[in-house]
């Protein structure tokens, strides 16, 4: 009954697709470019590819194989595997639980985006004052939030097979296909400045993919690795229970290793092209400087963009702000469905009254962060220096410090106290080959651990 209950994968494409798309979200599409633009370029790619195949494949690797060894949840796995190291999974639920609230905000930002420049007005969302304008406003936001939020359920409810695996196999190709038509779109503009100076998008290119080493110092460097770092855990979803929970969804037959090496692929290169779809159109319209905007980017820097495009822009903004729509949504449902199947393993909660809980307690804290601009607007300075508010609280404690403090736990359990072994031999149980072998064992036990306690005392503002 409990196996029916859950559910599982009907095949091993369904489990890449979906754990793609858990990757693939708002993450990789502003954050990747934003910080490969501030960090030297070429030099993030090198060190971002680098921890990618090592500090990034020994975590995803762990991750879906708790999953699949336990047959269980986040919330459940760990006690499963120790019950002295339960703890993480309690830590590893609660990251998405409080994610799943402002990750729900953003892509009703994203929502009214898309619906903007679908329906024309792509020049008015380009005005200075319109992203403010619509964050601050009372109904509007919450409005777009519900609707994403239930979008999302709806996926949810109807369960592995029928919900995430079918809606995974319908929006990652048409995706893939959106961001590389947008990618060559964005290499082929061109803009000449007042000062008659003409810039092109290949320009730009030049400038996201060779290393710009100048002022890059020890000092430097290592913060460019903590950026890098940081960045895996939005890439690649470990840390937060979801491909635990993907995991457990696996059949035994599955070959892992495969999978896990086309997971990274997948991300990896949808990474890639985030940063050829924007790098490039920005330094064309808006220089240099135009790429260090951060977190505005793609609400504030983009539509001026697609507004100094002329008509072209309208149509090039509908179709970026569909596939942001639709990668927001494949992050979004796993990250509904890493605390949806904690309910069902640990409380034996049907899969509907699971997705209705979770999703009426992510619009209740939903409306709360939509109304952390206006009603209840405050500003809080964190341990790392930002000015925060309600969202950016709940953005900085899941994924700055828990996060963090998950993957350090996960490795010392994998580790030091299951042994790597005990993970190689969950993976290779079909007789697959287990390529970087050396490389996870040292991974798992030394380079990772002493990475993520310098990343969580930085976080902390300790170092």
């Amino acid at each position: 009954m409990e196996k029916q209950e859950r559910g599982s994968f009907g095949g091993q494409l369904g489990f890449v697709l979906a754990a793609a798309g858990s990757a693939v979200g708002l993450g990789n599409i502003w954050r990747f470019p934003y910080l490969a633009a501030r960090d030297g370029g070429g030099l993030f790619l090198v060190v971002y590819l680098v921890l990618a195949l090592t500090f990034g494949f020994a975590l995803l690797t762990t991750e879906v194989v708790i999953g699949r060894k336990t047959k269980q949840s986040p919330l459940t796995a760990y006690r499963k595997l120790s019950k002295k190291w339960g703890w993480i999974g309690i830590v590893a639920c609660i990251v998405p639980f409080m994610i799943m609230p402002y990750y729900c905000a953003i892509g009703g930002w994203v929502v009214k985006y898309f619906i903007a420049f679908l329906t024309g007005h792509g020049t008015e969302a380009a005005e200075d004052g319109f992203f403010t304008g619509f964050i601050t406003g009372n109904v509007q936001p919450i409005v777009y939030m519900l609707i994403f939020l239930l979008v999302c359920a709806v996926i949810i409810f109807k369960g592995v097979e029928s919900g995430i695996e079918k809606y995974s196999k319908v929006i990652m190709p048409i995706l893939i296909i959106m961001v590389i038509g947008i990618a060559i779109f964005s290499l082929t503009i061109k803009n000449t400045g007042d000062d008659g100076v003409t810039v092109s998008g290949m320009q730009g290119l030049k400038v996201y993919l060779v290393p710009n080493l100048e002022g890059i110092g020890v000092k430097q460097f290592f913060y460019v690795v903590m950026d890098a770092l940081g960045q895996l855990f939005y890439s690649l979803s470990v840390a937060m229970g979801i491909m635990i929970a993907y995991g457990s969804y696996l059949k035994d037959d599955t070959n892992l290793v495969r999978s896990i090496n086309q997971i990274e692929i997948f991300d990896t290169l949808v990474a890639f092209l985030a940063g050829v779809m924007i790098i490039p159109a920005v330094f064309v319209f808006m220089g240099p400087e135009g790429m260090s905007a951060g977190p505005s980017l793609m609400f504030v820097s983009l539509p001026k963009i697609f507004a100094a495009m002329g008509k072209a822009g309208n149509v090039i903004g509908t179709i970026f702000f569909a596939m942001v729509l639709f990668a927001a949504i494949t992050s979004a449902m796993s990250i509904l469905e890493a605390v949806v199947s904690s309910l069902i393993d640990r409380f034996g909660m049907a899969r509907g009254k699971a997705t209705v809980l979770e999703t009426t307690a992510a619009a209740v804290i939903g409306i709360i962060v939509c109304l952390g601009y206006n009603v209840f607007y405050f500003e809080k300075t964190l341990p790392n220096g930002a000015t925060a508010q309600i969202l950016d609280i709940l953005d900085y404690i899941s994924n700055n410090v828990f996060m963090p403090v998950v993957a350090i736990g996960t490795c010392i359990l994998a580790g030091w106290v299951l042994k790597p072994k005990t993970i190689i031999a969950e993976a290779t149980k079909n007789g697959e080959r287990f390529g970087r072998k050396g490389l996870y064992i040292a991974m798992i036990k030394f380079v990772s651990p002493v990475l993520l306690v310098i990343l969580l005392a930085m976080s902390l503002g300790i170092v």
